[in-house]
């Protein structure tokens, strides 16, 4: 079992920049690939970037690519996302997502069991 909390989100200006955090419990979160996706209003669920157990692996969509980071800290049981270059087109609820026993990275929503209960970014122009 796992549970996620994510937590900084909050308002930022166009060009600013935001970190988000994800907090797991549970003894299989170092084991586990771990995502972020995001929400905006009236569209689907999407994919935003995962890191794999060893943190050595990331993989982002082309839309974040360059401007967002993620990383872990195993030790903590925390993955991070700093957010750089942010557009009003980020704004959404930014969830993280793990699944545990593979190592593989995963871009899609149903390939992860263990969700966060999301936190709102929201970019002014």
């Amino acid at each position: 079992q796992v549970q996620l909390v994510e937590s900084g989100g909050g308002l930022a200006q166009a060009g600013g920049s935001l970190r988000l955090s994800c907090a797991a419990s549970g003894r299989a979160f170092s084991s586990s690939v771990v995502a972020w996706f995001r929400q905006a209003p009236g569209k689907e669920r999407e994919f935003v970037a995962a890191i794999r157990r060893s943190a050595f692996n990331t993989y982002y969509a082309d839309s974040v690519k360059g401007r967002f980071t993620i990383s872990r800290d195993n030790a903590k049981n925390t993955v991070y996302m700093q957010m750089s270059s942010l557009k009003p087109e980020d704004t959404a609820v930014y969830y993280c997502a793990a699944q545990v026993g593979i190592d593989g990275i995963r871009t899609m929503v149903a390939e992860y069991r263990y969700w966060g209960q999301g936190t709102q970014v929201t970019v002014s122009s």
